[in-house]
């Protein structure tokens, strides 16, 4: 009798175990990214929102428009220092990953952005 006649079958078990893990972590790697991703183009959209609504003000107020358009890509606006009569916005922005199969739990992906009018322009 072969006493090696179950290690193929060892081995096949452990290479797809393997596998598993690699493509787990790769759909968590590109959730993470599609996430970051998000949050950048929210945090962008709603600096620009607020800098616009301080350089030709609409009657609301920078930071409600700046709420608005993250709300509109997918984010929730944490932070908007855009004060009345400057031209500046800095806004910070908080997209959910959702659950990370890899790493366990639930991740949180936060993006920054600062828009400034160039009153010459």
């Amino acid at each position: 009798m072969n006493r090696e006649a179950g290690s193929v079958s060892i081995v096949v078990a452990a290479l797809a175990a393997m596998i598993l893990v690699v493509g787990l972590g790769a759909a968590d790697l590109a959730k993470a990214l599609v996430a970051v991703s998000t949050a950048q183009s929210a945090a962008d959209a709603a600096a620009l929102a607020a800098a616009q609504e301080l350089a030709l003000p609409s009657g609301r107020e920078p930071a409600y428009a700046a709420s608005e358009y993250a709300a509109r890509n997918g984010a929730e606006l944490i932070e908007c220092r855009c004060v009345a009569g400057t031209l500046e916005a800095t806004v910070r922005v908080r997209v959910p990953v959702g659950y990370l199969s890899t790493l366990g739990g639930e991740r949180i992906v936060e993006a920054r952005a600062r828009a400034i009018v160039d009153p010459g322009s």
